[in-house]
């Protein structure tokens, strides 16, 4: 399945793209809110994840300009704003739903199968085709009770056929399927793909042509023959320990690669401290310059595990909304927040979790 997340915090939007790449979407990233709309109208997708904030054009008008224009794709808000109104607003523009930064992974997630499930209803859970199973919950593949281990594309490959059985795929239509905009790779890279798909289903018992090349259009999955098929027991196979701190893993890694990011708007907020310890005030510019760095470090932060930095950064950006005076307790209490945040940011991702706290289970059940 594809999703397009519009998001213009880059740590953010690697984060999903990570997290949603290692569940077998595929996924499309845009920057700003023009260049998700000239997305959607180029490409087909199964679900949109829109941050409300965005450059030249916002979640809410974009989120509006898609459903005047017909547009029927399911729609998740990414919202840093918790109030009612924010959420009303959200809906009454088209949105289907909508999740508050920092948002959690394992809710975030159900949300989006929730979303999935209304838009492909009804779906099974479990697909079987002769001795291969499918199971679109944990996103393994099973072949004769043997576990498949295949990449993210070989995956989504297989899914594509088993869930389209009785359609020919030619090598452009795989790619449009199944290959993001930025990645556009050649046919070749599916023909490799599909050779190298094959092995492994070979190499678990698979007859060699169980993906049939249909010369000339491209290619599907054989027909069974049911008098061959006998009674398997295939097991099931629950997701383990591992592949939940694999994913903590991964998302460790995407902050050892990003965090600059948040140390940059940290350092906004310590100049925007030094300023107001020797003048007393701020010039608009420069406070709407500081409260929109509060506001990216509260919506980001809890997603690695800085949950009280998030707080922290979200009472600094509360600090600075417009109408608030600084006085001498007001920025007394800001410098305090501002030192709180550093000492925060001095500490490893996921530094206050005990317990595997990204539990990514896939359960249907929500």
């Amino acid at each position: 399945m594809r999703i397009l997340v519009v998001e213009d915090d880059e740590c953010v939007a690697k984060t999903l793209e990570n997290l949603l790449g290692n569940q077998r979407y595929l996924v499309d990233v845009a920057n700003d809110g023009l260049i998700g709309w000239e997305l959607a109208e180029a490409f087909s997708y199964d679900l949109i994840l829109l941050d409300v904030m965005l450059p030249k054009l916002d979640g809410i008008k974009l989120c509006q300009r898609l459903r005047s224009h017909n547009y029927q794709t399911p729609v998740l808000l990414l919202t840093a704003q918790n109030s009612s109104s924010h959420k009303v607003i959200g809906l009454d523009a088209g949105a289907d739903d909508y999740v508050v930064k920092p948002f959690d992974v394992t809710e975030l997630l159900a949300r989006i199968r929730v979303l999935l499930r209304r838009r492909n209803a009804p779906i099974q859970s479990v697909f079987e085709w002769e001795y291969l199973r499918l199971d679109f919950g944990s996103c393994e593949a099973i072949y004769k009770g043997e576990l498949l281990n295949l990449t993210p594309k070989e995956y989504r490959l297989l899914e594509l056929f088993v869930k389209n059985s009785n359609i020919v795929f030619s090598r452009s239509k795989i790619l449009d399927h199944l290959w993001s905009v930025e990645e556009a790779p050649k046919e070749d890279t599916v023909t490799a793909h599909i050779k190298g798909l094959r092995q492994k289903l070979s190499n678990a018992g698979a007859p060699s042509d169980f993906i049939e090349t249909v010369y000339g259009l491209g290619y599907r999955l054989k027909e069974i023959d049911v008098s061959q098929k006998d009674t398997v027991y295939i097991p099931d196979f629950a997701p383990s320990i591992e592949k939940k701190q694999q994913t903590k893993n991964a998302l460790t890694d995407v902050w050892e690669k990003l965090k600059y990011q948040s140390h940059e708007r940290l350092q906004i907020l310590q100049e925007a401290t030094c300023v107001m310890m020797e003048y007393g005030m701020l010039n608009a510019e420069q406070k709407k310059t500081a409260r929109r760095a509060a506001h990216k470090l509260a919506g980001s932060l809890g997603i690695f595990g800085f949950d009280e930095g998030s707080r922290l950064a979200c009472s600094l950006e509360q600090l600075l909304q417009p109408e608030a005076n600084l006085n001498e307790s007001l920025i007394n209490n800001f410098c305090d927040l501002v030192t709180r945040l550093s000492l925060e940011l001095k500490k490893p991702a996921f530094s206050q979790f005990d317990k595997l706290v990204l539990d990514l289970v896939l359960d249907d059940a929500v």
